[in-house]
């Protein structure tokens, strides 16, 4: 049967079908708009049946053009925090959703969809329920939206309903992202480039790369929604990270080390990585101030609670291991999965 996925020849999209080509499925529609052409490159080692624009998809599945549909993978997005058309945001991301689910539940298609714990805005509490919810910008506020529009449609659901809340995800194929690439990603390209990195200086009452974020690797994410698309009958809000929350300092020294150790270079600490200029912080953006979340860390209980228990990557294991995959050292064709470079 038919699997559709949105968002397709994105980060996220790109990652869920190679792993649905790792299980021999390759009845894939992928979904996505082209036009910053270069995301191609997502999709070549990938096996899809058919490629459809955004603006054509929509109303050929009403009309069931594709015939029986397994699921809906939907992770089709403007995902930048410091979009301000909000007309845009709320078009792309809720109203379409809205529509998409519609079509899905009138042909009792399992929907899984990409949420993303810009939800919780500044809330210190992690937790799936509406008072824990205090969007800081319009990406955050789309979102939020929808899943109130999801919690409304789950009592008559005529097919699985899923919402994935994603916290600060990293790993292949999000070169294309520009400034909302990973942390990871940024230290990586910096350190390549000049021989050090730098991190935000001191804002909100955290010190100078001590911000601190739930960092999960892509390949977490994949693994979690493979585990609902196996499970139709599970239903729900969940978050999607590590369930740790770690300092971007973390990041930035293991993005270092892994670096020093390619070159045969010993590891720094903190302290001497700053002694040393490898690591410098600069001015916190003004244009970020009362928007940036100083603080995210998954609450996975209600995960565990259906069933999810595979343990994931710390900040150390996942960056390291995606430091060798940029540089190709470890996995360096993408169409093999990270997860096989971590038992390596």
């Amino acid at each position: 049967m038919t699997i559709i996925v949105t968002g397709a020849a994105g980060f996220i999209g790109s990652n869920l079908i190679q792993a649905l080509n790792q299980r021999n499925e390759t009845e894939i529609i992928a979904v996505d708009d082209l036009t910053a052409g270069d995301k191609f490159r997502n999709l070549v080692d990938s096996e899809i049946a058919d490629y459809l624009d955004k603006d054509d998809f929509l109303d050929r599945f009403r009309r069931g053009q594709f015939g029986k549909v397994q699921a809906v993978l939907h992770q089709g997005a403007c995902s930048s925090t410091v979009e301000s058309d909000g007309r845009f945001m709320m078009d792309n991301n809720y109203r379409f959703s809205r529509e998409l689910l519609e079509v899905a539940q009138s042909q009792q298609v399992p929907f899984l969809y990409a949420s993303s714990a810009a939800v919780y805005g500044a809330d210190q509490d992690f937790r799936e329920q509406r008072d824990c919810e205090r969007p800081l910008n319009v990406y955050g506020y789309s979102k939020f939206l929808f899943d109130q529009h999801v919690r409304r449609q789950l009592p008559t659901a005529r097919s699985q309903i899923v919402g994935l809340r994603y916290f600060n995800v990293y790993g292949p194929h999000e070169q294309h992202k520009g400034a909302m690439a990973s942390v990871a990603l940024h230290c990586f390209n910096q350190y390549q480039a000049h021989g050090k990195v730098s991190l935000f200086g001191s804002y909100g009452g955290y010190p100078s790369g001590g911000h601190l974020r739930d960092f999960v690797a892509v390949d977490d994410v994949v693994k979690v929604n493979m585990f609902f698309l196996d499970r139709p009958q599970l239903s729900g809000i969940f978050n999607v990270g590590s369930g740790r929350a770690q300092p971007f300092n973390d990041v930035a020294l293991a993005v270092i080390n892994r670096l020093r150790k390619h070159q045969d270079q010993p590891p720094l600490s903190l302290e001497m990585a700053l002694l040393e200029g490898i690591l410098e912080y600069g001015e916190f953006p003004d244009h970020l101030r009362g928007k940036y979340q100083c603080y995210t860390c998954a609450d996975l209980e209600r995960l565990r609670a259906a069933g999810y228990k595979a343990a994931t990557l710390t900040v150390e294991q996942g960056v390291g291991l995606y430091c060798d995959w940029l540089q190709g050292i470890q996995n360096p064709s993408p169409a093999t999965p990270f997860r096989q470079a971590t038992a390596a």
